[in-house]
C-alpha cells in the first residue's frame, strides 16, 4: 500500500511539474468598442482557460490586456506583435501594403461578395491551404490565427446619387485601395480616414465618401453628408488576430490547440457582430435624418463592368509572391461558396 500511495504521488507530483502558466500579453491599437478587438478580450482572453480546463490540461494562461492603444498606434500593429512589444493582439494588415499585399487582395477585388462571415471564412482557409499567405506570417515573425474584416461599402454624400453620372467631378472621400473604385467613374478620390471625414466634407475638402456604415454611423456622418446610397462594393478583410511566433513556439500544444480554436471562432464572432451592428445601424439612419436609396441595379452593374483589372494589376505587382495562385483559390472558394460575385476576378 505505501508503494501504491507513493507511486501515485509521484504521477501526481511529475503532473504538476508539467503544468504551465504562460504570462501573455493581449493588445491593440483600437478600443474593444470595435468588434474585432472586443472579441479579443470577450472571446480569446477570456474563454481560454476555460478550454485549457475543459479538455484536461494543467494548463494555464495569466492575461494581461492593453488595448486602445496603449501600447502602440493603428500604424505599428504588425511590427508591435513581431517584435514583440505585445505577445498577441489584432494587426491591421490594410495599412501594411508593401509587406503584407496578399492580405490586402479583397480591396483589388471588389463587388465579390457582401457576406463578411463567409468571406472571412474563405480567409482563414486559404490561409491553411496557400504557403504564400502563412509566409507572409512567418517573415514577419507572426503566426496568423484568425482573420478579421469589416462589412460591404456604400456611398454617403452631400448631394442625392440618382445614378453614375451624379458622381463625375465630385471630390469622394477614398483612401488607398479603395481610390481605385471610383476613378473610373469620373469622381475624384480623397485621402482620408474615418475621424477624419465629417470635417472634411463640412469644410469642402469633399463631397462625400465610400465608406462602411459601421464607422460612419458611430461618427455621425450623416449630419454632414445625409444621402446614402446603397452600393454594395463588398466585405474586406483587414487584418487578423496574430501571435508573436517566439512566443508561440514556446507554448504548449494544449495552449497551441486552444488559440487556434479560438482563433477560428473569433473571426465569426466578430464578423457576426460587426453585420448585426450594420443592420441596427442601417434601421436607424432614416431616424436619423438621413436619406436612404439603393443605387439602380444597371448602374451598379455599370460600376462593376467598368472597373479596370484591379486584381490583374495587383497579381502581376506580387507575381513573386504567389498573389495569382491566391487570387485563382480565392476566386474558386467564391463559387464552391456559392457566393455569386458580381465580378469572377479570375475571368477578366
Amino acid at each position: 500500500m505505501k508503494r501504491m500511495l507513493a507511486a501515485l504521488a509521484a504521477v501526481a507530483f511529475s503532473a504538476a511539474a508539467q503544468a504551465e502558466t504562460y504570462n501573455l500579453t493581449m493588445a491593440s491599437s483600437h478600443p474593444t468598442v470595435l468588434p474585432w478587438v472586443g472579441q479579443l478580450s470577450t472571446l480569446v482572453v477570456g474563454e481560454s482557460n476555460n478550454r485549457l480546463e475543459a479538455m484536461g490540461s494543467e494548463d494555464r494562461i495569466e492575461w494581461t490586456e492593453a488595448y486602445g492603444g496603449s501600447l502602440y498606434g493603428f500604424k505599428d500593429t504588425l511590427e508591435a506583435v513581431g517584435d514583440g512589444l505585445t505577445d498577441a493582439g489584432w494587426v491591421g494588415t490594410l495599412w501594411e501594403g508593401s509587406k503584407m499585399p496578399l492580405q490586402n487582395m479583397t480591396y483589388f477585388t471588389p463587388f465579390v461578395s457582401d457576406d463578411l462571415v463567409a468571406t472571412l471564412k474563405i480567409m482563414n482557409e486559404l490561409h491553411r491551404e496557400v504557403p504564400a499567405l502563412q509566409k507572409a506570417w512567418d517573415d514577419q515573425n507572426v503566426v496568423f490565427l484568425g482573420a478579421s474584416g469589416v462589412e460591404t461599402y456604400h456611398l454617403l454624400t452631400n448631394f442625392p446619387v440618382n445614378s453614375l453620372k451624379d458622381l463625375e467631378g465630385r471630390k469622394i472621400l477614398a483612401p488607398g485601395p479603395s481610390a481605385n473604385w471610383i476613378k473610373h467613374l469620373g469622381a475624384v478620390p480623397v485621402n482620408g480616414a474615418l475621424p477624419t471625414y465629417y470635417n472634411q466634407i463640412q469644410t469642402g475638402v469633399a463631397d462625400g465618401m465610400v465608406v462602411i456604415l459601421t464607422g460612419a454611423f458611430p461618427n455621425k456622418h450623416y449630419e454632414v453628408a445625409p444621402y446614402v446610397t446603397l452600393v454594395g462594393i463588398g466585405a474586406q478583410m483587414t487584418g487578423g488576430l496574430g501571435i508573436n511566433k517566439d512566443v508561440w513556439d514556446g507554448l504548449s500544444d494544449d495552449v497551441k490547440n486552444v488559440l487556434t480554436e479560438l482563433g477560428e471562432e473569433y473571426t465569426v464572432a466578430h464578423a457576426e457582430e460587426v453585420m448585426a451592428r450594420y443592420q441596427t445601424f442601417l434601421g436607424k439612419l432614416p431616424d436619423a435624418g438621413a436619406t436612404v436609396t439603393t443605387l439602380p441595379a444597371e448602374d451598379v452593374v455599370a460600376w462593376a463592368d467598368g472597373l479596370p483589372n484591379l486584381a490583374k494589376d495587383w497579381s502581376d505587382a506580387n507575381a513573386g509572391k504567389g498573389a495569382d495562385e491566391v487570387l485563382q483559390a480565392y476566386m474558386a472558394k467564391v463559387r464552391d461558396a456559392g457566393l455569386e460575385p458580381r465580378i469572377d476576378w479570375t475571368q477578366r
